[in-house]
């Protein structure tokens, strides 16, 4: 075993910089190389034979992608993992490596908006059924079971109106009947919530957000516990999925600094909050790391931090042009549909109309926060200008 082989008693800070580095097999260098390649070259024709040399076809991995993988097979406590064009293509592949025709599939009603619309519209042209369910069923969720249930989907906390889930009741009801349970965990990464160990099979995250951090790369990755894992590699090898080497480069570099990123986006947006919740214009904010948050308990007992993506509720008697003032108001936060970056975003939210099962959503005016890296003083102010256009 290489010396830099991540032991599993390491902490995870030590885990994101120590995993998936061999400088013993690259000249001592401290960052894998970044190979460019398509043909592998066989010193003989017995080494073509299949298994018999480690790469044999650049889209069946290199050092730089098999780098990046061992590292979020370490952090995330995974048999393995394997990367995806983008978050929404690492959650069509985690889907489709545990699904086939015939097969009923259970997905939260919060999930991430493409998410759904996979689901809505790729996933029935296979002869997969789609059943949505309110996300705060937790073991309550075997009341929808069918002998044909096959795997659940689960997002926590949800996207736009960030409701917690159970997952340990999810994944303890899951195991009844032997069906797949997948979470995306971008908005907690496996340094505040490791999915894997609490039952999930196939962990999702748009490493787009907080493993590259610096908004220059999209890029998916999904770890698997060691039942999904056949599946998920078999349909990733079938579909010939590859990620550029200087995308995997950039994710690699961009992990080894995950940890103090993440430290800074929640300081910062705890400070942001705090200013926000005096503000008469505020109505509610929807962040499960606060205490009077719907969702707190669950992420008090299960997480043990949070990121920088919250929302917020305007005041009933808002208008939808009083918020777009609001938002044109801004100048350090930028207009932008990501988050995770290092910089500020905002983005006008409408969650009237985006739930399918069970009670509807307020039909208020909201706005999606990503607290970026800069002086939390200088967003106040910001927030602040945003006010003021608001109210003129």
């Amino acid at each position: 075993m290489s010396k830099k082989t991540a032991p599993t008693d390491q902490k995870p800070d030590t885990i994101i910089v120590h995993a998936g580095r061999h400088p013993d097999a690259f000249h001592g260098f401290v960052n894998p190389p970044v190979v460019h390649a398509s043909t592998v070259l066989f010193p003989d024709t017995a080494h073509m034979a299949p298994g018999a040399q480690k790469y044999n076809y650049a889209r069946r991995g290199n050092p730089t992608t098999d780098a990046l993988e061992e590292a979020l097979t370490a952090l995330e406590g995974a048999s393995g993992a394997k990367l995806a064009t983008s978050g929404l293509n690492a959650v069509a592949i985690a889907c489709l490596s545990c699904l086939k025709a015939g097969d009923h599939f259970l997905v939260a009603d919060t999930v991430y908006g493409p998410t759904r619309h996979f689901c809505d519209t790729v996933l029935p042209r296979y002869g997969v059924e789609v059943e949505y369910y309110l996300p705060d069923l937790a073991g309550g969720i075997r009341s929808l079971f069918r002998p044909n249930t096959a795997a659940i989907y689960t997002e926590a906390p949800g996207s736009l109106t960030f409701e917690m889930q159970d997952i340990p009741a999810i994944t303890a009801a899951a195991k009844e009947i032997g069906a797949f349970v997948l979470m995306d965990n971008t908005w907690a990464t496996p340094l505040f919530f490791k999915p894997i160990a609490h039952g999930v099979d196939l962990s999702i995250q748009a490493g787009t957000k907080y493993i590259v951090g610096h908004s220059d790369v999209t890029i998916g990755t999904i770890a698997a516990s060691e039942r999904a894992l056949p599946g998920l590699t078999e349909l990733h090898g079938t579909m010939g999925v590859h990620i550029a080497p200087d995308d995997v480069y950039l994710a690699l570099r961009g992990l080894r600094t995950m940890s103090v990123r993440l430290e800074r986006h929640y300081r910062s947006t705890l400070a942001v909050i705090d200013w926000l919740m005096a503000q008469p214009q505020v109505a509610a904010i929807r962040y499960p790391a606060l205490r009077q948050d719907p969702g707190h308990a669950l992420w008090a007992r299960d997480f043990s931090g949070a990121s920088g993506l919250f929302a917020f509720d305007f005041a009933p008697d808002v208008t939808r042009a009083q918020a777009s003032a609001f938002l044109d108001g801004l100048s350090l936060f930028g207009l932008g549909y990501s988050w995770g970056g290092f910089e500020s975003l905002a983005i006008p939210v409408k969650l009237a109309g985006i739930r399918s099962a069970g009670t509807p959503l307020p039909g208020g005016e909201s706005i999606r926060l990503n607290i970026g890296l800069e002086d939390p003083e200088d967003l106040i102010a910001d927030l602040s200008r945003g006010f003021a256009a608001m109210a003129g």
